[in-house]
């Protein structure tokens, strides 16, 4: 197979591309932060750029669409109630489906959990990224907290778990900007990897009136986050007093229909360790 990762520079990304390569697919990479030319907003307005994707296109099996302006929780609250926001995703997904339209490539756009979540713009991107999805009869997945080693991100994009292990390595001091109360389902990158190529390989026999959340399926506070890896750096951690304003403390459970396909199988502090060897090794 020659695969497509849209995002492929990102934090699920580029574990993916690296466990498609590892089973001896071929893979083309995609992705702003390889070259600007790569940008998905200025496919369709760009000479250059839209030969650039076109020719990616032509030659591609499958496509596992992951590009989003997106962060963790510091950057949605900072981001995604602004205009260039909602018009960056807007324009991702715009340029992107169409090309996929165009030439009728299978697919599997990544969207979250929180698209159920009304008062979010990300959520509501997302949802709209759903809608997409179904008019082209293309698979999406709802992912619930991916993490793992983060290289090279911004500050301001870096998720929790990633957030946690910076302070604990470089500060001594974990620095909770919440109580720790908020509850999360984390899932290891590379389980989350595991999972969408079990889906690819199904894709045309998998119901699309069905929802595939690709989450560990088992709850944990920020606070426990903040232990287990306090735990493992031998330091000690803070609770803050500012609200969860991204996900509003809103929870429900994810359907588990995708558990006929494939199952997680890292434990959160397996997770947290795993990033800690990899750091360890640099």
């Amino acid at each position: 197979m020659r695969y497509l990762v849209l995002g492929s520079e990102g934090q699920i990304g580029k574990p993916l591309v690296s466990f498609l390569r590892g089973l001896g697919h071929e893979v083309e990479e995609y992705d702003i932060k390889r070259n600007p030319i790569e940008d998905l907003r200025i496919i369709n307005t760009s000479l250059e750029a839209k030969a650039i994707f076109h020719a990616k296109l032509k030659k591609t099996d499958f496509i596992f669409f992951l590009a989003f302006d997106v962060g963790g929780s510091k950057y949605l609250k900072e981001r995604e109630g602004t205009f260039n926001f909602i018009e960056n995703n807007i324009k991702i997904m715009a340029n992107v489906f169409a090309n996929i339209k165009k030439y009728n490539k299978p697919f599997i756009f990544t969207s979250t959990q929180m698209s159920d979540m009304t008062h979010s713009s990300y959520g509501n991107a997302k949802l709209i990224g759903e809608k997409y999805t179904l008019s082209l009869k293309g698979l999406y997945v709802k992912l619930w907290n991916v993490y793992g080693p983060e290289t090279n991100v911004e500050a301001d994009r870096a998720h929790v778990v990633t957030d946690f292990i910076n302070m604990a390595k470089h500060d001594g001091v974990i620095n909770m900007r919440t109580s720790g109360r908020e509850s999360r389902q984390f899932l290891y990158v590379e389980d989350c990897c595991e999972a969408l190529f079990e889906l690819s390989k199904k894709y045309d026999s998998v119901p699309r009136n069905k929802e595939l959340h690709i989450s560990s399926f088992k709850w944990h506070t920020i606070e426990e986050v903040a232990e287990i890896t306090s735990e493992l750096y031998n330091c000690v951690y803070t609770k803050g007093n500012l609200k969860d304003i991204v996900q509003l403390n809103l929870k429900y459970e994810p359907d588990t229909f995708i558990l006929k396909y494939w199952q997680p199988r890292t434990s959160l502090t397996e997770g947290i360790q795993k990033i800690n060897d990899t750091i360890s090794k640099r």
